[in-house]
This record gives C-alpha cells, structure tokens and sequence, in this order.
C-alpha cells in the first residue's frame, strides 16, 4: 500500500517527507502571511518542519535503539509546547481578541508536521486542503450568518453604573431582548463602567437604529458593535 510505502524507513521516504513537510508548512504560512497575520510563511514552515523532525527521530530510535522509543512521548510534548508559541500571537485589544486563528493554525500545522514525519502524508495533505478551504470559505459563512442574525453584540462605556438601567428601558421600550451582559469597571478613580450587551431583535432592525436608542441617554460615552 502507498501508506505503508512512505511509512518505510529508507532515505527516499525521508527527502519525501521533509519536502512534503517543507511545502504543506509554506502554503499554510503563505495564506496567513498575505493576511499579515502574526506568524507568516517563515514561522509556520519551521514549526511543521521541527514537528516532522520530532516523529522522524521517534521512528529512528524505535528502529535502531528496539524498547527505548515511545512513538507517543514526542508527539504530545510538540501539541502542547506549541501552544506557548500561540499565545505569543494572540493580542487583546480594547473589546477584541486578535491572532486566535493564527495560533489555531500553527498548532495544526505542527499536528500536519507530526502526520508527515511518521509517514501519514495523505493525511497531513488532506488536512492541509481542507484547513486551507476553511480559512477562506468560513469567513464568507460567518459574515452571512452575522448579517442575517437577530443577535447584536455591543460595549457600551457609561459614566456611572447608575445610569445602565436607563439604557436597559430604552432598550425594552423598543422591543429589543438583553440575552445576557457582563459589566466593569474602569482602572481609575472615576465612576465610568464599561458594559458588554448581547441583544436580541426581535423585528429586523440595523445597527445604525440600535445605535440610535443606545444615544437617547446622554451618558452612553462611547458605543462599540462587535
């Protein structure tokens, strides 16, 4: 079987896997890096081509040291040690959380080098394609879905907690649902509170009307859609 060819441990298979490892990672990086995203071609490549490394050292030391290799053992300290690497490019901004996929991305891309490296190239080809399918088609769906939901994410910064249950009854008086809303404090000595509503239309309405009832009160200072 093809599977069982590359699996073979014979230096034709191993340029075959480094190679495959070296392209997969680079298209990967390549999609992301056009976004200017955190971690680029660079990055992703050398993580997929480290994780293939790590499984081709594995399946060496199983066959030249026999009962001192544990195929597992590797493979788990990579899924997890990249996650540090993640967490370097994730950035939280004022009401948003940035880089979440860009580090989704490069641990998949290790788990792509770890299929690779031990020989599974089908899978780490297949995986890859879809991944790649995925970064671009679900935005479109997501965008879509978003556009076409009753539900409205907003930050709201008021000037005291006092004045939140005004805000509330315009809200009723207009026929929008509170799903739920997280409230807090400002770092200063000011009273000024921040507060995260998750609305639910019921009729179809636009931001631009939401944002309209939100502004009846005049202590809403700033207003932020998500």
């Amino acid at each position: 079987m093809l599977v069982m060819d590359f699996a073979e441990w014979t230096t034709q298979n191993l340029i075959i896997r480094v190679v495959v490892s070296m392209v997969l990672g680079g298209v990967i990086g390549l999609d992301r890096g056009m976004k200017h995203r955190g971690a680029g071609t660079k990055t992703i490549t050398v993580v997929c081509l480290a994780s293939t490394l790590v499984m081709l050292t594995e399946q060496y030391i199983q066959i030249n040291f026999p009962g001192l290799a544990n195929m597992n053992r590797l493979a788990a300290q990579v899924i997890s040690g990249v996650g540090f690497i993640g967490v370097g490019t994730i950035i939280i901004s004022k009401h948003r959380v940035r880089g979440l996929t860009t580090a989704a991305t490069l641990w998949a891309s290790a788990c792509v080098g770890l299929a690779v490296g031990i020989g599974f190239i089908e899978g780490g080809v297949l995986i890859t394609a879809v991944m790649l399918i995925s970064l671009h088609v679900l935005p479109f769906v997501e965008r879509f879905a978003t556009r076409h939901s009753r539900y409205c994410n907003v930050f709201l910064d008021l000037e005291r907690s006092q004045d939140l249950h005004v805000v509330i009854q315009d809200l009723k008086e207009a026929g929008i649902t509170i799903d739920s809303m997280d409230m807090s404090e400002h770092k200063g000595t000011g009273e000024d509170i921040s507060v995260h509503l998750v609305l639910y239309v019921k009729k179809a309405m636009g931001r631009t009307e939401i944002y309209d009832i939100l502004t009846k009160s005049d202590k809403v200072t700033s207003i932020d859609f998500l």
